[in-house]
């Protein structure tokens, strides 16, 4: 290399001046090549951070409401520094006239320097410490994912939407059934699509008198929350204190103005401009639960029926999709009686 340099050097020496010379003398220098030779040898892994190797780092997430008072912050910040971690984020709500606190905080830590285990034990501590009504951490790299149920009646558009979306590595759930209160044939395109992932799919039809909601039951005790996919039946109190989990429901946005069948051709032909979809949380009163996530759309007289009905449709599989992965990112939380707080 010392050559090389020299030779260029000497060849150029009339065009060069000042910090040029310098540098290539400094390039033309014998111990420069094995310096830069043995610097390209050294693996990343051995350069040093201040917090360990950025490749041992994991992400967490903890969300935390308890009655406000100073000093939460310090706390909650104080916790994850002492621990090497580094908070990467941090979102506070503290509502007018109402003495609560609410915090979302996503940070980086070493689990060689704070264990998960650990981890829970220091955010227990700080919860007793503010008489927190809510206090989660979770660390999505390593905890299970939360698993679910989706219930669907006859409208297969937020299932498909959904599975697509969980087979492609974009939902952050596990799909343990998929129960329906109307049958499909094998040959059906979202049959095929559960069969090839091994989700089973239970059928159970409803009549008046018998809501099968025992079964449901038996077959979603083991999961963490419910999704309501265009499920066209209401859950009764019984069912949805015996399950006592949340559910998550969506539905278009034409309530409560055009009712009963075919909403969206009532909206159509009434020449509505704005259409919507709505995800809340499921309350013993219908459709009135928590909002999540809303969405609209404007619509005009260019629409046929079939463009309004799809853009309908496309309003509900992504207001749904935002809803659930707000919820497994910790992004939701209770606020007073009917209404939430979404980070």
């Amino acid at each position: 290399m010392g050559t090389i340099c020299e030779t260029l050097v000497k060849s150029k020496r009339s065009e060069l001046k000042g910090e040029d010379m310098n540098l290539l003398w400094r390039l033309a220098s014998p111990n420069f090549g094995p310096q830069v030779y043995n610097f390209a040898k050294r693996s990343l892994k051995s350069v040093k951070y201040p917090c360990g190797s950025t490749n041992s780092l994991l992400r967490g997430i903890h969300v935390f409401h308890c009655p406000d008072e100073v000093g939460i912050v310090a706390k909650l910040s104080d916790c994850i520094a002492s621990r090497g971690g580094n908070i990467l984020s941090a979102d506070v709500f503290v509502p007018e006239h109402n003495n609560v606190f609410y915090s979302r905080s996503e940070f980086t830590f070493d689990p060689a320097i704070w264990p998960r285990g650990e981890m829970d034990e220091d955010f227990f501590k700080l919860s007793k410490m503010f008489n927190a009504m809510k206090s989660v951490v979770r660390v999505p790299e390593i905890d299970p994912k939360y698993k679910i149920a989706v219930l669907v009646s006859k409208q297969d558009h937020c299932l498909v939407d959904l599975l697509h979306r969980w087979q492609n590595g974009r939902l952050p759930v596990e799909i343990t059934s998929v129960i329906s209160n109307h049958d499909r044939g094998p040959d059906a395109h979202v049959i095929r699509l559960l069969e090839r992932h091994g989700i089973p799919y239970y059928c159970l039809p409803t009549t008046i008198g018998k809501n099968r909601e025992v079964e449901i039951l038996e077959l979603v005790h083991d999961t963490d929350f419910l999704v309501l996919a265009r499920y066209m039946q209401v859950f009764s109190a019984e069912f949805l204190k015996s399950y006592g989990k949340d559910i998550i429901n969506i539905h278009h946005g034409l309530l409560p103005s055009f009712k009963g069948g075919s909403p969206s051709k009532q909206a159509f032909e009434a020449g509505v401009k704005l259409i919507g979809a709505t995800s809340h949380f499921v309350s013993e009163v219908l459709d009135a639960g928590p909002i999540i996530e809303q969405m609209v759309e404007r619509v005009s007289h260019r629409d046929n029926l079939r463009s309004f009905i799809q853009k309908s449709e496309d309003l509900e599989k992504q207001c749904l999709t935002k809803a659930i992965k707000s919820y497994c990112e910790l992004r939701v939380l209770p606020y007073e009686k009917d209404k939430t707080v979404v980070f």
